[in-house]
């Protein structure tokens, strides 16, 4: 078996952007994968038709690792989250042609089945206190067990991932395709954190693990600050917060409180994250399938951390459509340190571009 052709896809069917591969092979087998990049989904969309698709035509599909590999090492310049998403897309659709022709499950091929389902977590946010209370009710009674919460800082609009409602300069950033420039300060932000999560426990009690994300914007002493405050409502993890840049500053925030500790949802390399696995600073593994360069790495980096006990809270936003999200379950279902899955439903127009 050869593959005969690599087509690029860039699709918008709501206003987030998807980057999809097709490889189709001489046998008539083909498979899909992903490779969006929120924001720049146009670079790796160039990187895969102008020099990675040229380099695939007349290889054999089944040699995963070699491939993995070439389009690594092949162009001298490694890494980056531009190449690990190109990267990422072509090994997907490789492993959904090996599982074709296997007629088995990706996962099976990884090793089998370690569990017979998996654990998801939703976003619930709102401007105040009650409206997220009222958001995580909603999502427990839908079935979710673990949810994230997030709140609004008044006066603050720039804490994405919190707050409803119209937001006419996001609106305008995100049909110009600019970033949005929110504003955001820390003290408001730690101020209100800690007294959001002692409203949740009251209100909803403890049989929903609740989780947060500071998005990577505090420093080290802030985060450990609010590691330590949050500490007492028992939190299933507290999400990046700090950024991935200087691993040995997560120290500082370890050493101040018991809080789980993720990180890696903008991590695009296991090297990145591998101080962090073996310190032991962190408990769960952010980067998934898609920002590290597809199952292949995936599978390895779950792998590297088993034995540290840290557990894989693969990144799986709306940002990535189905097929991503596909490729990050099938890891999910084969490893032994499975934590829980990041979970964003999708519209029914996504799901129709999929099918």
């Amino acid at each position: 078996m050869k593959i005969t052709d690599v087509r690029v896809y860039v699709t918008s069917p709501v206003k987030q952007p998807f980057v999809l591969v097709k490889i189709v092979t001489d046998s008539g087998i083909y498979g899909v994968g992903e490779g969006s990049k929120n924001g720049r989904e146009l670079a790796v969309a160039s990187l895969l038709e102008n020099h990675i698709a040229p380099m695939l035509i007349g290889r054999d599909p089944g040699a995963i690792e070699d491939i993995w590999k070439l389009l690594y090492r092949g162009a001298y310049w490694r890494g980056g989250p531009i190449q690990m998403s190109a990267i990422a897309a072509i090994d997907m659709a490789l492993w959904d042609i090996k599982g074709k022709v296997a007629g088995l499950p990706v996962y099976s091929l990884l090793g089998g089945p370690t569990r017979k389902g998996i654990l998801t977590y939703y976003h619930a946010s709102g401007n105040t206190f009650e409206e997220v209370a009222e958001d995580v009710r909603k999502h427990y009674e839908q079935g979710f067990k673990v949810i994230r919460a997030q709140v609004a800082v008044e006066g603050h609009p720039g804490g994405y991932g919190a707050g409803r409602g119209p937001n006419p300069e996001r609106d305008k950033a995100q049909e110009e395709q600019l970033p949005y420039e929110g504003v955001w300060e820390p003290e408001p932000y730690l101020q209100s954190v800690a007294p959001l999560f002692a409203y949740l426990r009251e209100q909803v009690g403890w049989d929903v693990q609740l989780l947060h994300d500071a998005h990577g914007r505090l420093t080290p002493i802030q985060a450990a600050r609010l590691a330590k405050d949050l500490e007492p409502y028992k939190l299933m993890f507290l999400e990046d917060p700090i950024g991935p840049e200087n691993p040995q500053s997560m120290q500082i925030v370890r050493n101040a409180s018991t809080t789980p500790i993720a990180i890696g949802e903008v991590i695009s390399s296991i090297h990145q994250i591998l101080p962090m696995i073996i310190s032991e600073t962190i408990d769960y593994m952010r980067c998934s399938p898609i920002h590290i360069g597809g199952i292949t790495p995936a599978r390895k980096l779950a792998a590297l951390a088993e034995p540290f006990n840290i557990k894989t809270a693969f990144h799986g936003p709306r940002d990535i459509s189905p097929i991503g999200d596909a490729a990050a379950v099938h890891v999910d279902m084969s490893i032994e340190n499975f934590g829980i899955q990041e979970w964003g439903q999708q519209s029914d127009e996504v799901k129709a571009m999929i099918t």
